[in-house]
């Protein structure tokens, strides 16, 4: 039963995204992140205290983490799947927890609702719950690139990437990649108390992701062609060129292919605790800064049409 879980299943993986679409990701305690984010802090403590806080703790809490949730699943699946009823509705939910394409466009465009009302304390409200940058010196034109930068960004880690790695070692390959996702996003920060121990999570995200980047850098070049107003030709220029401004190996393929294609420059000056810690322009230098009225649409009509093509094709290639 447990080699089950290693083949994708088309049908679940087709419900799930038409869960995802319709309903988004409902916030409840017993979320299955949410409690992937709970035993995270509480083994991280533990190791703590035990004195392992370096990169040794780091690769531990990585292993203990990964045997837990996909260890654990697997046995819950197993056991859920003498009754197949059970066993497919189990699976159903833990590939709809794992996918969040209706919760990014509908963050970003609550941040595009503000902006249109010119409510430019709303808009820096809405930006806040996606990005971690200083918000009070942003006007409606930085939180709407804010908001595209992050549609783009996290198409990649929030929705491609599940799907290839569900696709390629089905629900397993799910669970580990949001295993290490969960620990790049708690623990993988470059600050004297993570540094080494965050060093594991960090990698192991950029590694997982590695692959779902560049596909997402194509894909978004090839949606480009079908929409209007956009430039399949200057996504995969911008992308190639400009991918490594951003730091990381992933996120500047997405943010770079998204700038190319709706033909406006993202990033500008980003506030952090009072510092100006970056003062760059990703995009054509002959393309306008993004935050007019209609570049968050045009994004989310990108990002939206690419994340249902690249789960069509997930889905197609689940059936073999």
């Amino acid at each position: 039963m447990a080699l089950t879980l290693l083949h994708p299943n088309a049908l679940i993986l087709a419900l799930a995204v038409l869960l995802d679409l319709l309903f988004g990701d409902p916030i409840y305690p017993l979320h299955p992140i949410r409690l992937m984010g709970r035993s995270l802090a509480g083994i991280e403590k533990a190791l703590r205290r035990i004195g392992a806080d370096g990169y040794t703790g780091g690769v531990l809490l990585f292993l203990i983490l990964s045997s837990l949730w996909v260890g654990g699943s697997t046995t819950i699946f197993c056991f859920l799947n003498r009754w197949k009823v059970a066993g497919f509705l189990f699976q159903l939910f833990m590939v709809y927890s794992c996918l969040a394409l209706h919760d990014l466009l509908r963050h970003a465009w609550a941040v595009e609702v503000a902006a249109r009302e010119s409510d430019l304390e709303g808009a820096r409200a809405a930006i806040s719950r996606l990005v971690g940058r200083d918000t009070d010196k942003m006007d409606l034109a930085a939180c709407r690139r804010a908001a595209i930068e992050s549609l783009s960004e996290n198409l990649t880690d929030g929705f491609v990437s599940p799907l290839v790695w569900y696709v390629v070692l089905g629900l397993p390959g799910l669970v580990l990649f949001k295993v290490a996702s969960t620990m790049d996003s708690m623990v993988g920060y470059k600050t004297p108390l993570y540094l080494r121990f965050g060093w594991c999570g960090a990698r192991s995200d950029d590694l997982l992701n590695y692959l779902p980047a560049r596909f997402t850098w194509l894909l978004l070049a090839f949606v480009a062609l079908l929409l209007p107003r956009a430039s399949a030709g200057k996504a995969i220029r911008v992308g190639w060129q400009q991918h490594s401004i951003l730091p990381g190996p992933n996120s500047g393929w997405s943010e770079a292919a998204t700038a190319g294609a709706i033909q406006r420059r993202l990033i500008g000056p980003i506030w952090a605790k009072g510092v100006l810690v970056a003062d760059i322009w990703l995009g054509d230098p002959n393309d306008p800064p993004a935050g007019d009225g209609s570049d968050v649409w045009h994004a989310a009509l990108l990002i939206g049409t690419s994340g249902v093509l690249c789960a069509s094709m997930a889905v197609v290639l689940s059936r073999w």
